[in-house]
């Protein structure tokens, strides 16, 4: 049997609700904060937004709006998690509709070696010498076609380096006193996620580095659910062979084709995987034993001819969902798919919001900046996203009246703009020519950094219009004689 994974193109249309007219309000107006200090951050987040790639004093314009970011930065209730809190309820409430939620969390290292008298830093390599900054690890919520819903968790910290070489001690540690705790936390945030919307179902994707027992042994009796690649060929209960063994001994239950994204030196392709997929058993590592066995279910997608000189793909998955069918492996296959898409959102952290670029001197203040342009990022792949799964909403769910205005008189070199707003689709494909995708017919739809560059043009486009639609004051009258 033969089945083909489903791509977002080939999902109904979703009608979505209308955003809310001021998105960086519906994100952070929920802070604990004073009401001075959430009036700051959604000032702080829309000029974010508006010119995602500029530095602080670009992307503020005055002298006073910047001195007052960095004050802003700089207060010692002004916390990651404090600000963060209000875009993880928004985040929520967004999953609410949605059947199944993908929680996908992936870590990426902050390069902060170019401002090396920054405070709090710490080696982000392999070596105590090597470059410093900080880490970050993510867990965003996704629907089964793509859509990226917000972030359910967060954490930064910066590695100790007197740590370094210390390897040989790992074993003796407990996992809470371990860098991988970071896994077991996202677990926890994605349980709090499933209490706070039962109707949805929550499942936690990550790859290999993931593989941990404990993972597994914390998901019994929860209705959260789990799927990891697995990363070590694990001794089975009952069984004289391993993981990899057993399922090669299995049957084929099908072909799966799947899109493989492009890499270096390789184009993108299609790919033909062998599926098979087993229930299995696990038994806890040696000297674990008290953690008990684990029954999971393992789904293992290999592709047996890749063209020469390509690394054949080679997944095998692990998850807690019952799959006992190839729809079932399929869906799994696909869900897993979807992992990919955190690794965008870092690139867009990264290359969009230049977030390894700020100057704020501490790591505290970094992390409080970092706050904003999490989701600042977020709301640039959800544009992209959104625009594919709804195209036909009026582009107001994303654009104030003065920006979906400057972009048309813009684009149509008419000086009056229609009456009616474009579609999203309409606005999404003018932000991205401005921000060089050429739109020919055979282009796929503008990408994350087209938009955040159509974003910041557009920003000075709306300025400009504002004060040429602003009618100049009357001047007063003449005295008389």
């Amino acid at each position: 049997m033969f089945v083909k994974l489903l791509r977002p193109e080939h999902f109904p249309r979703r009608q979505a609700p209308p955003a809310r007219a001021d998105w960086a309000e519906a994100e952070f107006a929920g802070i604990n904060l004073d009401p001075r200090l959430v009036r700051r951050s959604i000032e702080i987040a829309r000029d974010f937004f508006a010119r995602p790639s500029a530095q602080i004093p670009e992307a503020c314009e005055t002298w006073a709006r910047t001195k007052a970011a960095y004050r802003f930065f700089d207060h010692p209730k002004a916390k990651m998690q404090t600000l963060l809190a209000g875009h993880y309820q928004a985040t929520l409430e967004r999953c609410r509709p949605e059947p199944v939620v993908l929680a996908v969390c992936d870590s990426s290292a902050l390069n902060y070696s170019a401002h090396p008298l920054t405070g709090g830093l710490g080696p982000i390599g392999s070596r105590k010498e090597g470059p410093i900054g900080l880490w970050l690890h993510a867990t965003l919520a996704f629907t089964p076609s793509g859509v990226p819903l917000g972030l359910l968790d967060v954490q930064c910290w910066a590695r100790d380096a007197e740590a370094f070489g210390q390897k040989h001690r790992r074993e003796q540690r407990p996992i809470e006193d371990k860098e991988s705790f970071k896994w077991i936390k996202s677990w926890q945030a994605v349980c709090q996620a499933q209490a706070a919307t039962p109707q949805s179902q929550f499942v936690m994707v990550a790859d290999r580095e993931s593989d941990l027992y404990e993972l597994f042994a914390q998901s019994r009796d929860q209705a959260a659910q789990l799927l990891v690649r697995a990363q070590q060929s694990r001794q089975l209960v009952d069984e004289e062979l391993r993981l990899w063994p057993h399922l090669q001994a299995s049957p084929i239950a099908g072909e799966v084709e799947v899109h493989a994204g492009r890499q270096e030196g390789q184009p993108a392709r299609s790919a033909t995987l062998s599926l098979r997929h087993a229930e299995v058993t696990l038994r806890p590592p040696q000297g674990r034993e008290a953690l008990g066995p684990v029954t999971v279910w393992a789904v293992w997608a290999k592709e047996a001819a890749p063209p020469a000189g390509v690394e054949p793909l080679d997944w095998m998955l692990l998850t807690t969902v019952p799959t006992t069918t190839l729809a079932q492996a399929s869906e799994r296959l696909a869900w897993y798919a979807k992992r990919w898409g955190i690794e965008i959102y870092h690139r867009i952290l990264k290359s969009g919001c230049n977030i390894e670029d700020r100057q704020l001197g501490t790591a505290d203040r970094l992390e409080a900046c970092l706050a904003i342009d999490l989701v600042v990022a977020w709301r640039v792949m959800h544009l992209v996203h959104l625009n594919r799964e709804v195209p036909n909403l009026p582009a107001t769910v994303y654009c104030e009246d003065m920006q979906w205005q400057a972009l048309l008189v813009y684009a149509s070199k008419n000086p009056k703009p229609p009456a009616d707003p474009p579609t999203l689709y309409e606005a999404v494909r003018l932000l991205g020519r401005m921000g060089g995708h050429l739109g020919r017919k055979l282009d796929a739809e503008p990408g994350a950094e087209a938009l955040w560059t159509g974003l910041q043009r557009l920003d000075d486009l709306t300025e400009m219009y504002r004060i040429m639609a602003t009618p100049p004051p009357t001047p007063p009258p003449r005295p008389s004689g």
